[in-house]
């Protein structure tokens, strides 16, 4: 199944308090328990003014359709090729 890399600027994120991130990790869990087992949530990095999220998905209609209804903007969401690490230099 593919995975996707979802882009969302929320101006200010990385100053939230753990409980703020709790209810935004419980809503999207909420919406993902609506949306059935065929979308997965793998993690999220949280930076300053954005959260890069990964996803398991079958399309990117399916995690688009999971950010609006959560209510979470979507500004980029680009299907992974292929994964690279330290171990692709080896022979």
């Amino acid at each position: 199944m593919p995975t996707f890399v979802i882009e969302r600027e929320i101006a200010g994120v990385g100053a939230s308090k753990d409980s703020e991130l709790q209810a935004i990790a419980q809503k999207s869990c909420s919406v993902l328990a609506d949306l059935g087992t065929s979308i997965q949530w793998v993690h999220s990095y949280v930076t300053g003014d954005k959260i890069y999220c990964i996803y398991i998905a079958p399309n990117e209609e399916l995690v688009r359709e999971h950010a609006r209804r959560g209510g979470f903007p979507a500004n980029s969401v680009a299907r992974v090729m292929n994964v690279i690490d330290p171990t692709t230099a080896e022979a």
